[in-house]
Parts: structure tokens; sequence; C-alpha cells
């Protein structure tokens, strides 16, 4: 028994990974793990499977057609779990172009690779195929202050290149589904954080520029609501929905802890004082409010009662538990941290943040 996971070792997905293989359920299942290691990418978060023969890692694009006929051909994967995708705003609005091939073009190549894959299966192996589509909230665009939280039903409104990207790719794996039969899964996530979380993120940057004394930089007026998950309780959820999910349904998933930027920052502050105090005081010093960024959508929120309705998910972690457990993991993982820290990271800091003190 095998999967494909695409964009196996960025955030969510070496998460993802990670997770499956320490799941009694899963554990004895080969992963074929496919990623293009682009700047998200990191090898490092999966060093704990190194000689591992369950997970077999192969460096390549989803874009390249032969790559994934090849490998769909070699491992006959009972399903493919889609991650791999260009996913921070801010680098679609200086540069839409790599969203547009990565989250819409290979979206579809790899659609078209499935249903190759899929079509040539005997009977049995066909009913069993899964292709798990992941997703964003952001595909529903922005939400008033009082309105109810995103439905599966929700209109698609995306307000930047990089939610318009993931939109196209739901609208492509729902017209293959149709079209084609591919039996496809969706599931469409609020915002992510825990560990292996790259720093250009609100949450890992504001810690790793907290301890080295950094500022604090928030967007505007730092009001922005988001219904912030913990990664491993999305992990969880994808697995679920793998198993147990309707084919052709897509799946909310958010953890019920909607909270503004501004508190969000306080809050890694507050850890920060009690478990690496700064002798230069408290690092709400070093907070400072920066122009807005163009299209800032004011509030996400997932009604996440669908998937709990059929099956049975919720997540594990409060917002309390898991801002908790993530701060920690960034404080015992400087090198980690260290080492994504590359030259071109640190310029494209400058470039987004610079008007920051």
């Amino acid at each position: 028994m095998t999967i494909l996971v695409t964009g196996g070792a960025g955030f969510i997905g070496s998460n993802f990974v990670l997770d499956w293989f320490a799941d009694a359920a899963t554990a004895g299942e080969t992963v074929v793990n496919l990623d293009a290691l682009t700047y998200a990418g990191n090898a490092a978060n999966l060093a704990s499977l190194e000689g591992d023969a369950r997970h077999v890692f192969v460096h390549g694009d989803i874009c390249d057609r032969a790559l994934l006929d090849s490998l769909l051909a070699q491992h006959r994967p009972r399903a493919i779990v889609h991650f791999a995708a260009e996913s921070h705003v801010d680098r679609s609005i200086h540069g839409p172009g790599e969203f547009m091939r990565t989250n819409v073009t290979g979206t579809f190549t790899l659609l078209e690779a499935a249903r190759g894959h899929w079509s040539a299966l005997p009977d049995d192996e066909r009913a069993r195929f899964r292709f798990h589509h992941v997703s964003t909230d952001e595909v529903y665009g922005s939400l008033a202050p009082a309105a109810p939280a995103f439905t599966e039903t929700h209109a698609y409104e995306p307000n930047s290149p990089y939610s318009a990207s993931k939109a196209a790719s739901d609208h492509l794996v729902r017209a293959w589904h149709h079209t084609y039969g591919l039996p496809v899964l969706t599931t469409n996530c609020s915002n992510n954080y825990g560990p292996y979380h790259f720093p250009e993120k609100l949450i890992p940057l504001m810690i790793v520029n907290a301890l080295a004394g950094k500022p604090l930089p928030i967007y505007g007026d730092g009001l922005q609501v988001r219904d912030w998950l913990y990664v491993s309780d999305h992990c969880s959820a994808i697995r679920t929905v793998l198993a147990r999910g309707r084919v052709g349904e897509t799946y909310n998933v958010g953890g019920w802890n909607e909270k503004p930027n501004r508190e969000i920052v306080h809050t890694i502050c507050a850890l920060l004082d009690e478990l690496r105090p700064d002798p230069a005081g408290p690092y709400t010093r070093l907070i400072t409010h920066v122009t807005d960024r163009p299209g800032h959508d004011r509030r996400y929120a997932i009604d996440a009662r669908k998937i709990e309705r059929e099956l049975g998910w919720r997540p594990a972690e409060t917002f309390d538990s898991g801002i908790r457990k993530t701060v920690r993991w960034y404080l015992e993982h400087a090198d980690w941290v260290a080492g994504v820290q590359s030259g071109s990271y640190r310029d494209w800091i400058r470039t987004h943040y610079g008007n920051a003190p």
C-alpha cells in the first residue's frame, strides 16, 4: 500500500508525512514524497525519516508530466494527497506568475496524470483510488465582522493572485470529477500554524524576530481576523477525509479559533516573556505597525460543522495549547530556524517589511 504526497517537504506536507508514520493505522504504508524543494520546501523537515524504507523522497516538479507518469506507474499509489502549492499572499502580489504555474498548471498536470493512472487500474483498485486536493479558506474571499463563517457552499470570491490560483485549482479538481469521474476529495482549511512553518508567515515571523530583537511588523491596524488551526489537527482531518470522505465532496477544516492578528502577536510576546524573558524588557516593545498590503482580506472564518457531522472530526488543540506548543518548538529548534534563513529570505523580508523601523 502506497500513497503519493506532493509538496511533502513543505510546512503542512512535512507535518502530514511525519504524522502519517506516527499514526498506527497508517504507519506501515509507504509514502512517495514529491517536492520541488523551492524556498519553502525543506528536506531537513524530514531528517528523522532518513534511511526509512517507508519514505521515498523524489526531488521533482508537479509540472513534469513524464516524471508523474513514471512515479505512478512504478509505485501504483492508492491515493494522491496534493499539497504542492505556492502559498504566500505577499509573494503572489509581487510575483503572480509562479503561482499560476504551480497552483494552476501544476494541478492540471497532476490531475491528467492521475486520470491516466486511475483509468488503467483494475476495477477493485479503481474503486479504492482517491485524489485528495488540499486547499484554503482564502478562495471564499473576505467576511464582514458579523457575517456567518464560510461553509462549503459559500461563493468563491478570491481577492489575491494566490487565492485566485487556488480557486482555479479547486475548480479544476471539481471538473475532473464531474467530467471524467476521477474520485476526488477537497479540503479547504483555515490558517495553519505549528512546527516547521517557514518564517515569512505571521506566527513564525513574530517568534523569530522577537528572539532576534527585531521589529514585529503588523500590517495596518492589526485587526484582520483569521481562524487558526494547529497543523497536526489539519493532518488528522486530512487522514479522516481520505479514509471516510464522500467522493466529490468538499470539507472545510477549521480550528474554531477566530483571532485578530494583533492579539496573536501579543499572545506570542507574553509566552516569550514567560519562557525566554529578554533583559531589555517585554517583547511588546518591538511591535510596529507597517503599511497594510494591497487587497488585504479583513476576516476569514471556517464553519467546520460538516466534517464533524459526517466524519466525527474536531480539532484536538485549543489556540492556547497549540500556540504554546508552537513557541516551545521554535525555542527548541534554533538550528532549524537558522538553516532556513538564507540570504534570499532576508532580502525578501527587507523588501516587504522595509518600512518597519
